[in-house]
Parts: C-alpha cells; structure tokens; sequence
C-alpha cells in the first residue's frame, strides 16, 4: 500500500477512514484488503451459510422498501423478551446517541475519558458543556464509580454516561456496581449506560443492567447490533429505557429509519441463535490467546479487557502513528492507533480480536516494526505509568477550557485527595473555563440505618471454560496483567450519598409500567424460553 493511503488517517479528525476509502485509494479489489484490527466486529458471525442466503435475496433485499421501524423493534423485542413500549431501534447506535443529546441532555454532560468519541464530540457540537472526568494510566484506565460519582455532583452535571464494557480499553465494571451508581445518580436528569460491547463479556453471566434501567425514571441502556452480529454497513442498534423515554426518542424516529437489510438480519435471527452463541464464545477464547501473545513482546503493556478488542501501550521510544502507517504499508495489517482519542495518546493502540491465523501474522509485523529483524535488537525498556496522558497540546488545551480548571488540578486533586479524591471545587476564580459549583453535602445516615456499602472496584472475572465448539483450541497460558503503579489507600471507604432507591414491585415506574409488566409477566409466572438468550444473558448461553 502506498503513503497515500496512510495519509487518510491524517485527513481523519476524530476516527479512522472507512474500509472502502482505503479500498478506492489503495485501489485494490473489493476483499483484498488489508487484515483488519481496526473496525471491533465479530468475525464468527454471520455465518458462511447466513451471508449465502442474503446473497441470494440480494435484489430483492435492496429493491424494496422495508416494513416500519415498529415492526422491526417488534421482532427484536420479541426475540429478546423485551416490552416494545421500552425500545427505540436506531439506525446504529450514532443517530441514538445524537437524539439522546437533543432531546434529553439539557446543558451538561460527564463522561470518563478516554471513551467513545462521540460521547464527546456529539454534545460539544450542540454547545452543551462535556465535564471529562480522566482515567489514569498508572491505575489501568480503571473507573473509580464513586470518585466519578463525586466529581459530577462537585461539577453540578445534570447527565451521565458510562460505558461498560469502555472503548478503547475494554475496562469492565460489575452490574451491582452500576446498579448502585445508577441509584446514586437518582437526582440527574439522565444516566446512559452505553453497553455496545457487553456481549462479548464473561465477567459475570447476566451483566446487563437493561431489566433496571427500565424501571427507573432517567436511566438509558444503549446496545449495538451491527458489533456483535459483525455487520458494522447494516447500521443498526436499539436503547431500553422507561416507556416515557424510549417513547420520547422513538416518536423523533422517521417511519423507515431502518433500511432492508437491518430487517432481513433481525427475522433471520432467531433460527441462529446457536451459531450467534458460539460466535461469542470462539471470540472470548481469542481475545485470551491473543492477549497472552501479545504480552510476550517486549515493553508491551496489554490491558485487561472485556471487549472484542484489546488496548496496548506501545514500548519506550515508539510511536503510534508510525507503527500504524508502518504496519499497513508494509504487513497490510490495519491498527487502530488511539491519539486522536481524548485522554489517550498516540503510545496506545487499540487491536481488534481475531482468529489466530491473523494474529500470528499481527504479532510478526510487530516484531519487525518495534524491534528490527533480530527479535532481542533494541528492545526497549519498560515503560513507567504516568498519570494521564493527553497526546497532544490540542487536547490540554480542549480539557483545560472545559473542565474549568483543567487537567493539571484534577490529576493534582485525585493524587492528593482523600477518601473521595475530588472532593472539594477550586476556590471561585480560579481557572479559565465554567467555575466549580460546591459539592452537594450528603447527611450524615442515621444510626439504626447505615449508608450503602462502597462500590466494589472492577475486578477481572473468572474466564469461562473452553467452549466445545468445531474449532479445537489449547488452553491458553495465564495472561499476565499489567502492574498499576501504587495508588496511596484512602483515608475512609467512600461513599455514595443516600441513593432513591429503585420502584417498589407492583408500583409504577414513573411513566411506566411496573416491574412484573416490564418483564412481561403478571408477576407469578416466567417468560417462556424461546431458545434465543434475552437482553439480561444474551450471548451467555449456548
């Protein structure tokens, strides 16, 4: 490939160039491209057979229009045991996330960075205030819920995101942990739940949080389709939220908002519920294989994760871009380097999990970028944690105006905080950007009734068993996980402040319906199984 093909990436804001830009510039034949550890999709799902039989209906799949938007998301609701009223179907998770922003983001927006790019961008570009809360390198990029927690309520933030598992860095948190954040949270207009990658996690067997958020007032699941189907051109995806929200963002849907082909792939689906099962288990097995591989390469830091992807810390002296124009040009591998991501850097890539044909070939052009033709020459030494890392003057700067007083007193506050890290706001004046509103003070809990115990810290789960599928694979070797820097121990346990607890069985939800409702039952009696994994397990069976 040639250097006018890396030279896409630099016209490239805030993502990289799609598939088929570098198709027409490379001018290769369509599926001659290069190995693709770039785009997060599951390479196990559709199946050979699956993408034969819409080969097959291709005319008549384009050639007409499709049904509504309603009886798509009936399907879809049907197949997942989910109640219609508390789904919105999206033509993908972006045009959600952007009604999301115009409809129930009133001013303000918190998000944990680095993450998805458009958590971000979207709400800046409306003129709402985006409050970024940093993850730390030197704590692996892990989400503290209750310093998040103190940081919105010192920031006055009216909407929350978190996403779970976290783009780039596949960081997990623990559904009890959400639950109670989401409780915590009870005074802001919204908290979203962005849970895209959820279907590739094995922490725990039912990990989504969808069965809460619907019973709750301002709580909104996002989950993707197209990632975990391995079907990014459909465009699809759909939130749960109460029937007040989801019906305010699905009564802004245009009529045929989903095309044809995201129709054809939700019917087709639940007489494949098998295969979409061991899809995600094959994905699982590789993304272990691929992490144990990738931490044998010297200086290379490998990050646990729960997604389909893996975030790496290139060693001392390298340089993403170079890596990734090198590794393209020269191996046609594609990477995803992260320096465009808001705190993140260009020491970090993001590398999509694929088959272990693929990652023989990855790992073989890393050897001969990183350290020459001898595997020992010029190794680099390890590399130290820092506590953030910006990437570029640009993005200080950007953080700097919209968090007030900026990177340089949040990483000062949170490494010589106390229990609660960020507990105090700057004094007034002080700062370029929007002044700290106080911390909300919390009563003292009353004896015969203690606060909530604190939120456990993410911890990697148990790895599930080898899956019996058609593909023999070796157990792996232990991963070896990367060393945090020491982080001194609080001074006390934190705590969240009284949460409103959740609705009561039998009582609706603000707007909604009640709990048994939201289950689809009268309370006494389980849904019937229909042999595909519903929205709560979905992919953990099988």
């Amino acid at each position: 490939m040639s250097g006018n093909v890396t030279s896409l990436f630099r016209s490239t804001a805030a993502h990289s160039p799609s598939m088929a830009a570098l198709a027409r510039e490379s001018g290769e034949a369509a599926g001659a491209g290069p190995v693709d550890f770039c785009i997060p999709c599951n390479p196990y799902f559709p199946t050979p057979a699956m993408f034969d039989e819409m080969a097959g209906r291709l005319r008549d799949i384009i050639t007409y229009y499709p049904s509504s938007a309603d009886t798509i998301t009936a399907e879809l609701c049907s197949l997942l045991q989910l109640p219609p009223q508390c789904v919105a179907m999206g033509n993908g998770s972006t045009e959600l996330i952007t009604w999301i922003d115009h409809l129930l983001v009133r001013e303000s927006l918190a998000v944990p960075v680095p993450t998805f790019g458009r958590w971000t961008d979207q709400p800046m570009e409306t003129g709402k205030r985006v409050d970024m809360f940093p993850l730390q390198e030197a704590g692996g990029f892990a989400l503290d819920l209750a310093r998040y927690a103190e940081f919105v309520r010192a920031r006055g933030t009216r909407a929350v995101v978190v996403c779970n598992p976290n783009n780039p860095d596949g960081g997990y948190l623990h559904k009890q942990a959400l639950v109670q954040f989401m409780d915590a949270m009870a005074d802001r207009d919204l908290v979203v739940i962005d849970e895209s990658f959820l279907e590739f996690a094995d922490a725990e067997a039912e990990p989504s949080v969808v069965q809460e958020a619907m019973l709750r007032p301002n709580v909104v699941v996002l989950r993707s389709l197209g990632k975990n189907f391995g079907l990014h051109g459909i465009r699809f995806g759909y939130l749960v939220a109460n029937p007040a929200l989801a019906g305010r963002v699905r009564a802004m849907l245009p009529k045929w908002n989903l095309n044809s082909f995201a129709e054809h792939v939700v019917f087709m689906l639940r007489d494949h519920g098998p295969e979409y099962a061991r899809s995600l288990h094959q994905v699982r097995r590789d993304r272990l294989e691929m992490a144990a591989q990738l931490s044998a390469l010297p200086g290379l830091t490998v990050y646990p994760s729960q997604g389909n992807f893996l975030f790496v810390r290139l060693p001392v002296g390298a340089e993403g871009t170079a890596v990734r124009d090198r590794m393209l040009t020269e191996h046609r591998v594609l990477v995803r380097e992260c320096g465009n991501k808001i705190g993140s850097s260009s020491r970090f890539l993001r590398l999509v999990v694929r088959p272990q044909v693929d990652v023989r070939r990855l790992v073989s052009g890393l050897e001969q970028v990183l350290y020459g033709a001898g595997r020992g020459a010029a190794v680099p030494g390890p590399a130290t944690g820092t506590g953030y890392s910006s990437g570029t003057a640009a993005v200080d700067r950007l953080m700097y105006e919209t968090n007030g007083s900026g990177m340089r007193a949040i990483t000062a506050q949170t490494a010589g905080a106390g229990a609660l890290g960020l507990a105090a706001a700057p004094s007034p004046g002080t700062g370029t950007g929007v002044p700290l509103p106080a911390a909300v003070p919390v009563a003292p809990a009353a004896a015969t009734a203690p606060g909530p115990p604190p939120v456990p810290q993410p911890v990697p789960g148990p790895q599930p068993a080898p899956y019996p599928g058609p593909v023999p694979v070796p157990h792996p070797a232990p991963v070896p996980q990367p060393v945090p820097a020491p982080v001194p121990a609080p001074a006390a346990a934190a705590a969240y402040p009284p949460p409103v607890g959740p609705t009561p069985p039998g009582v609706p939800a603000r707007g909604g319906l009640t709990a048994a409702q939201v289950r689809g039952t009268n309370g006494l009696e389980s849904v019937p199984a229909t042999g595909w994994p519903n929205a709560v397990g979905m992919g953990q069976a099988g």
